[in-house]
């Protein structure tokens, strides 16, 4: 029997068939789909119907192909979310992430509740986006549908409510929303009060594993599918990725590379030190009851945004000829910090890296090489600075770091990340969301005993590159190094 993850990504979205036969795992992609947010006015949403559509299609297309599926699980981006009114309607599409309107919130409301207590609350890295920012965004502009809401529902919530009439918040998504307490195991009524929040809107918070209904009768009806099981899975991708790294022992560190990158560890508790909260670290829910000790940095996001500007003004390239072109030139000609806030929102990409540089009296990168260079070296550096900081605040080190994600496939910043931390990089599994999405169901379904194995099966199933710093770039990456901590700090007392 398969099981069905769809793992929705912040630009697409993709439907993956697993099968384990003989401790070995075969996944099957069936079918991809667009994620593009969508502007209207001055404000930027997802589009959750054509999501919900995209994801009947893809089990359309599993039933067509007469696959007896046990369970489907599903798995996205973390902070966004959609409020049903009291008769269970969806109360509007739901916002993005990097919609404006949250822009000086996080300011706001530490008038209200101390950063510092926030954090010991939650253990969560502010960042602007924050699902509590965007409620309270709401609250302040006195939006209609919160007067009307009574219920809320993160993205993959969302759509298993959908999927079989349900309404379940589950852990790993429910973390990052910083609403949620780690130490009570329960939402925050202190911070929701500050905001202006029911609590009896947040629901039960199952755990990865958990069964969440099955499909509404409605559903089997027009898809064709029967009473299928939907699991609450590590819905939150980075968890459902870090169930994916396929590492021998319970200490290690991981970078789980896309859109976003996240670098970390897995901790048995969350870490609430002081420390912790001045490095903006952030403690996000994980399978089996542990906390990713991590820090959320830009990533591929500034690439891809640079990609898509050069692709308006007719200057498409394949991302092997971009790298290459990267490779060509320079190195460490101009660094970035790719944490700015300037590189958040959406826009002329390679004129943010251009006026970043020039700002910080850089020489500016000119050629869309050169750009691509600075991007990939500075995150290369950015990852050393937060693999320094991720050993400090866990007090573990570690002989090498597991890069999983759809970045793996960017063989330069696989080579330079080895080459900026001085220890291999080991990268794989590509696919690891939907991997660790589809591992978490096999637990779940008894098929797999517990996350250990499902990670000694993953390892002997997906291959994994080894990147050995190379030999004589030490210095070179060392005084570039100095530079960037440098800039950064600067950038910080600005």
């Amino acid at each position: 029997m398969a099981v069905l993850a769809f793992d929705l990504g912040a630009g697409s979205g993709r439907a993956l068939l697993g099968r384990l036969t003989d401790s070995r795992i075969a996944v099957e992609e069936i079918h991809r789909f667009p994620n593009d947010p969508v502007a209207v006015g001055d404000r930027l949403h997802w589009d959750i119907l054509r999501l919900y559509h995209e994801i009947k299609q893809g089990m359309l297309i599993a039933g067509w192909r007469d696959e007896d599926i046990r369970s489907i699980g599903i798995d996205s981006w973390a902070v966004d979310y959609g409020l049903l009114d009291a008769n269970g309607e969806l109360l509007g599409n739901p916002y993005h992430y990097r919609d404006s309107r949250t822009d000086g919130m996080m300011e706001r409301l530490f008038g209200r509740v101390k950063a510092e207590e926030i954090f010991s609350r939650t253990g969560i890295q502010f960042l602007p986006f924050n699902t509590i920012y965007q409620l309270f965004a709401m609250k302040e502009a006195d939006h209609a549908a919160l007067r009307a809401a009574r219920r809320f529902l993160m993205i993959p919530d969302l759509i298993r409510y959908f999927l079989t009439g349900e309404a379940a918040n589950e852990f790993t998504n429910a973390t990052t929303t910083q609403l949620y307490n780690p130490v009570k195991g329960d939402w925050d009524e202190r911070l929701l009060e500050a905001i202006g929040i029911p609590k009896d809107w947040f629901g039960p918070v199952l755990m990865p594993g958990a069964s969440a209904g099955e499909l509404r009768r409605t559903v089997q009806a027009e898809i064709g599918l029967g009473a299928v099981r939907v699991v609450t899975v590590a819905e939150h991708d980075t968890g459902s990725a870090v169930a994916a790294v396929p590492a021998e022992s319970d200490s290690f560190a991981y970078l789980s590379c896309g859109t976003w990158s996240l670098l970390g560890t897995e901790m048995p508790e969350p870490v609430l030190t002081e420390e912790a909260r001045r490095l903006n670290f952030t403690n996000e829910g994980g399978v089996n009851g542990t906390y990713r000790l991590l820090k959320n940095i830009m990533g591929l996001w500034i690439l891809e945004e640079c990609r898509r500007a050069w692709k308006r003004k007719g200057r498409e390239a394949s991302h092997a000829e971009l790298l290459a072109r990267a490779e060509a030139e320079r190195p460490f000609a101009a660094l970035i910090d790719p944490d700015d806030p300037s590189f958040l929102p959406p826009g002329d990409m390679p004129e943010r890296v251009r006026a970043y540089a020039s700002r910080t009296v850089q020489a500016a990168p000119e050629t869309d090489g050169a750009i691509a260079r600075c991007v990939l070296e500075s995150l290369a550096l950015k990852y050393r600075h937060i693999f320094e900081q991720t050993e400090r605040l866990s007090g573990r080190k570690f002989d090498k770091l597991h890069m999983v994600g759809g970045g793996i496939r960017n063989k330069l910043l696989c080579q330079w990340t080895a080459n900026a931390i001085g220890r291999p990089v080991w990268a794989g599994p590509a696919e690891g969301s939907a991997i660790g999405n589809l591992a978490v169901q096999w637990i779940a379904s008894g098929d797999l005993a517990d996350i250990r194995e499902a990670r000694k099966v993953i390892r002997d199933s997906f291959p994994v590159t080894v990147y050995e710093p190379e030999s004589g770039s030490a210095a070179a990456w060392e005084e570039a190094y100095g530079r960037s901590v440098a800039l950064w700090a600067r950038g910080a007392a600005e």
